[in-house]
């Protein structure tokens, strides 16, 4: 487990990023979190987001998977990216503070830092 916490705190060296979670997309188990990532809730919550948003995109015809979730709220933007792996999928969850953070980079540095987070 220090092994991915040390991985993850590099998603904090992204620009504006002041928190992350890995979780288990499926059971919502939370494996590691760093930083001030309150405002993503629990690992449970985030996964039963995520599920949500699928279940509701396939609802209204949507195909393919959920490959990632942007969320804006005043404050941050709460980017979350799902890990494939043999077995259940994980989430790479981030918190950025809305002032420092060019949202179009940070959702394509937190894909490639979920590709590398396994690696």
């Amino acid at each position: 487990m220090r092994a991915l916490e040390t991985s993850l705190s590099a998603v904090l060296d992204s620009p504006g990023v002041i928190g992350a979670v890995v979780a288990d997309a499926v059971s919502g188990l939370g494996h590691a979190a760093v930083g001030e990532h309150r405002p993503l809730g629990t690992a449970a919550e985030l996964a039963e987001l995520v599920g949500l948003v699928d279940d509701g995109l396939r609802a209204a015809g949507a195909e393919g998977e959920v490959e990632s979730l942007v969320v804006s709220t005043t404050r941050h933007h709460q980017v979350v990216q799902l890990i494939a792996r043999q077995g259940d999928p994980l989430l790479l969850a981030a918190v950025l503070d809305r002032t420092r953070t060019n949202l179009a980079l940070a959702v394509r540095q937190t894909a490639d830092q979920a590709r590398e987070l396994l690696a």
